[in-house]
């Protein structure tokens, strides 16, 4: 499990390939992975995802499906430790028409503070607009026009970071 033994060196979400580097967690089966995100609505934002791409959560196993929420509930609590938060938002889009944006099972892992929101429900109108473009937050964090990507040597650092939680 994440820094326990070797990650994968790249796994698929969607289409893209995501590299070890921001690979920070693989379950104990190998059926369920977790990533940094490029662009997190509150810091922490993380992913977690089955290692087999499909669209829709009925398109898993029985066994995939026990292993991603098996995952969720593990990293969720040391991703909350860790980023001081006092609860978590987990988040599941399934299909485009729900706000998928890549069409590949992942979970959305959101560490919360009270007050990190102007109303807490509006964390899930970010996460519908979630596009890798939208942060309609009350955080301390640039407005949409003026944020970047954050670069890959950053999402690497975060995920070692984490890592280090399964030491």
């Amino acid at each position: 499990m994440g820094g326990a033994r070797a990650l994968p060196a790249e796994v698929r979400f969607g289409r893209f390939l995501i590299p070890q580097s921001q690979i920070f967690y693989e379950s104990a089966s190998q059926l369920t992975v977790a990533l940094v995100n490029m662009r997190p609505i509150v810091p922490g934002h993380v992913l977690v995802v089955p290692r087999r791409v499909v669209a829709r959560m009925a398109d898993l196993t029985d066994a995939e499906l026990c292993d991603l929420w098996r995952s969720t509930r593990e990293i969720g609590a040391k991703v909350e430790a860790h980023y001081g938060a006092e609860a978590s938002n987990v988040a599941v889009q399934d299909g485009l028409a729900a706000g998928q944006t890549v069409p590949h099972v992942h979970v959305h892992i959101l560490p919360r503070a009270r007050g990190d929101f102007e109303r807490s429900d509006d964390v899930y109108d970010a996460l519908e607009k979630f596009d890798g473009r939208q942060q309609p937050s009350k955080l301390h964090v640039p407005k949409d026009e003026d944020r970047t990507n954050r670069t890959a040597a950053q999402m690497a650092a975060e995920a070692e970071h984490l890592r280090r939680l399964w030491d």
